[in-house]
């Protein structure tokens, strides 16, 4: 599998990345635990090198699964990690944000712990905290880089003008923000910033978060404890509500036909289609289990050409599906 780089660090990362979010046992309703384990090392055998997490993911499951999964094998991957909440550490709940100096450089040490590592490779503020001065998380990153319990330090979620701001403090490798066809908001202003400064793009949601896999039906309802089901707004966009849900799956059913005159599934053409920005460095994928995962990787050297792109357009204009584009950034972040 090819390589890329992550803006203008030393990582070179596989352009599809193992996103585990999925993993965190609270978030996505019940999953096979040792399956996921399992797709975990069959990803780094196909050549997946790059591992996301979150101590928000459970809180703390995501991170403790991922470190039991790699066990030896943590030094053949990147592996990112994003801390920015305040916890109830007893009852796993998460009470709000919190990116202060001194709550960042504590946290970190969690992430360590739980990881099992001794340096993080790349470490992300997860949501900006607008109740603490930028300054200060970046500073945090600085720290723990001089420190070395991280490399490279980022953002999550961070739009331009905090992106200026905090570049002052810190290098920033790295913005990961939510990107693929049915959002498709960062190609107005945070791709081409992104691009411009060298900063790497990790994308999330790559999948419509299970839109864009087939796997839905017009009549779907999802199981308890699974976000979709009591969270209809999707970061912003009302995504998983009835209305919308419906005009999506009709989308999706069109675009899997494209993909099918290729011998391809939609995933895949959705994974190609985020993959096509030049400034995407890495599209991330939640796989939790083999199957998944042969699925994904079969895209990495997919390239749509420009007809394949206006088809897809065509089906968005004719099913008249907002792809949000023009959407007030205001309401993503």
């Amino acid at each position: 599998m090819e390589r890329r780089p992550i803006g203008n660090t030393d990582l070179m990362t596989s352009p599809i990345g193992f996103g585990t979010w999925e993993m965190s046992t609270t978030m996505y309703g019940s999953i096979d635990v040792g399956e996921a384990s399992r797709a975990v090392h069959s990803a780094i055998d196909h050549g997946i090198n790059l591992f996301d997490t979150a101590e928000v993911y459970g809180p703390f499951h995501s991170e403790e699964l991922l470190a039991k999964a790699l066990g030896a094998r943590r030094r053949e991957v990147i592996l990112v990690t994003k801390t920015g909440f305040e916890f109830d550490d007893e009852k796993y709940r998460i009470l709000g944000r919190n990116s202060r100096y001194e709550h960042i450089i504590a946290r970190t040490e969690g992430c360590l712990r739980r990881l099992n590592t001794d340096v993080i490779d790349l470490m992300l503020i997860h949501w900006p905290d607008f109740e603490t001065p930028f300054d200060e998380p970046m500073r945090a990153l600085q720290k723990l880089k001089e420190d070395g319990k991280i490399r490279h330090a980022g953002v999550s979620n961070f739009n331009i003008e905090t992106m200026d701001y905090c570049r002052q403090f810190t290098d920033i490798a790295v913005n990961q923000v939510g990107y693929h066809l049915f959002d498709q908001r960062m190609q107005k202003a945070i791709l081409p910033y992104c691009r411009q400064h060298n900063i790497g793009f990790m994308a999330y949601g790559t999948l419509a978060f299970g839109l864009l896999t087939g796997a839905f039906g017009p009549d779907h309802t999802f199981e308890e404890g699974d976000w979709r089901r009591r969270n209809y707004t999707a970061f912003g966009l009302p995504l998983f509500q009835r209305e919308h849900f419906a005009r999506e799956l009709r989308v999706a059913a069109r675009l899997a036909e494209l993909a099918a005159n290729h011998g391809r599934s939609l995933a895949q053409l959705a994974i190609a289609w985020v993959l096509g920005h030049p400034a995407v460095s890495v599209a991330l994928v939640g796989m939790r289990n083999d199957r998944e995962l042969a699925e994904n990787v079969a895209s990495a050297g997919w390239q749509l050409s420009a007809e394949d792109r206006a088809a897809i357009d065509r089906v968005f204009a004719e099913e008249s599906c907002p792809t949000y584009e023009d959407y007030p950034q205001s309401q993503r972040f």
